[in-house]
């Protein structure tokens, strides 16, 4: 396939690249710099502009762009960079895609999109069917979520990745941790109750790649993995695999002054099933979080 991925020199989007390079795909990157190279095509998110002729020829488009929503305290104008950082990208792609004729044009998008949509949903499970949530980042995936709308209503294919928490030491939740565990003072998140919706990194490039080739999969999936855990048994798990032990958890109201508005969806408890991707039969490699710790800490 020849995919076209936005946001390819980021965390998710630097494993993708290489992982359907490596599988026999054709990869385009969309730089918003003028002078692009071979492989790469120009664009303008934030002024809307891409040209639907560098698209044309090409299979699917993958976005994942997005700012980090850990990489800054949410005031009022960092929340206005997470908003925008993904809408704009967003809705440029599908309004691009959306202006292309249907016999000319990717036939898929595949959005990233966050599982934090469904809100804190306490123990009880979801899937897809579920309702949206509340709290600034639910409805920040449903602005994201509602930005593809012009491309699903031209009849291209769109699936919206509600993802959990990719692990690797080198990003995402994991990164952060790396450093207080490897010192014996990392501990559980407030009570430690909340469910996790995590997933392998390898897990998450399969289902990616499942999903380019199911042309039968459209709409939100849960990107996460089968067997959910508590903070408390992630942080059990953590420690164990990196050797050292687990005795100083973080109270809630510590997160509260560390975190400021960002603590409240930090905290909350999304048990999430990934149905949509087990009805279709993918099979998760690293089902299990002590697994995929293993994995994402030292390349196994």
């Amino acid at each position: 396939m020849r995919v076209v991925i936005s946001g390819a020199s980021g965390f998710l989007g630097r494993r993708l690249a290489q992982w359907l390079t490596e599988n026999g795909h054709q990869i385009s990157r969309l730089v918003r710099r003028t002078d692009a190279g071979p492989g790469e095509i120009p664009w303008d998110p934030k002024a809307g502009t891409l040209d639907p002729a560098a698209l044309a020829p090409h299979d699917a488009v993958v976005n994942l762009s997005g700012a980090n929503i850990g990489d800054h305290r949410w005031t009022d104008r960092y929340k206005q960079v997470l908003i925008s950082s993904r809408v704009d990208t967003t809705g440029t792609l599908a309004r691009t895609l959306a202006a292309l004729p249907a016999d000319g044009r990717p036939g898929a998008l595949l959005n990233i999109g966050g599982i934090n949509l469904y809100g804190d949903t306490g123990d009880t499970t979801v899937d897809e069917q579920a309702p949206p949530g509340t709290g600034f980042l639910a409805d920040l995936c449903k602005v994201w979520e509602a930005a593809t709308m012009p491309a699903e209503d031209a009849g291209v294919r769109v699936v919206r990745l509600r993802s959990g928490t990719p692990l690797h030491r080198d990003g995402g939740y994991l990164k952060p941790q790396m450093l207080p565990f490897r010192l014996g003072i990392g501990g559980k998140l407030g009570s430690g109750r909340q469910w996790m919706p995590w997933i392998s990194m390898v897990d998450w490039l399969l289902a990616v790649s499942f999903l380019l080739e199911r042309h039968d999969i459209a709409g939100p999936v849960n990107v996460v993995a089968p067997q959910p855990v508590r903070n408390s048994e992630f942080t059990k798990q953590l420690g164990a695999a990196l050797h050292r032990p687990v005795i100083m958890p973080i109270p809630t109201f510590a997160l509260r002054v560390l975190l400021g508005e960002m603590a409240p969806d930090t905290l909350a408890s999304v048990r999430a099933r990934p149905g949509v991707l087990l009805d279709a039969g993918f099979t998760f490699r690293r089902p299990g979080v002590r697994e995929a710790l293993e994995d994402a800490l030292y390349d196994r």
